[in-house]
């Protein structure tokens, strides 16, 4: 089975995507990110624009997620925005076409509660520290920039199942989704401190510069 998690940039995918994979045995993140970034660093940066616009991380990611549900045995974890109805319906279309189980969700919230969200991530504080304060905040700003047309186009039948998210934590999100798909999560046995520092930690981790 595939669980693609699909919203808003600063939406909580990532999070969620960990906090399933941390709780599911056998299961296993694959994010279609690295392909994209992967095809950035062949190409100069002028040549450098949206990835998903290219039909070879299209491919790629198709390729790749068929590779992986075909080969292992557990719960295949994608934590990705697409809201490019004909992009998805060549990654996860295809996929679908092909046989594979792929359940999709798209975490929605409202505007504010996503720009919150992005705030309270840090991102721009951690690459100030880590870059210096003069480090270009590109990615937040990316998000902050494509969120209306997320929230939009998220709603459309075609990207269902839509949660909302505005009150609930990250393990509920991903209770949800497993309830949802019929898999069971070991009990959550983080308190309030660990997770939030564990979920600091994912947000570190996935810190890119390029």
């Amino acid at each position: 089975m595939l669980l693609w998690i699909n919203g808003p940039f600063g939406g909580g995918k990532t999070q969620t995507a960990y906090e399933l994979q941390r709780r599911l045995a056998d299961s296993v993140v694959c994010d279609p990110e690295h392909v994209g970034f992967g095809l950035h660093r062949m190409m100069p940066s002028p040549l450098r624009g949206d990835f998903q616009d290219l039909v070879a991380w299209r491919q790629g990611v198709f390729e790749v997620l068929d590779h992986v549900l075909s080969k292992h045995d557990g719960t295949v974890i994608t934590p990705m925005t697409v809201v490019e109805p004909v992009y998805f319906r060549e990654t996860v279309g295809r996929l679908r076409e092909r046989g594979h189980d792929v359940r999709h969700f798209a975490l929605l919230a409202g505007r504010e509660t996503v720009l919150r969200r992005l705030r309270e991530r840090g991102f721009g504080h951690a690459v100030q520290v880590i870059a210096g304060k003069n480090a270009p905040l590109w990615r937040e700003s990316f998000a902050v920039s494509k969120l209306d047309l997320c929230l939009e186009r998220l709603r459309a039948e075609e990207f269902a199942e839509q949660v909302w998210t505005d009150h609930l934590s990250v393990p509920d999100v991903a209770e949800h989704i497993a309830a949802a798909v019929g898999l069971t999560l070991a009990p959550n046995a983080d308190g309030g401190l660990r997770g939030r520092l564990r979920r600091a930690w994912t947000g570190i981790k996935h810190i890119r510069f390029d």
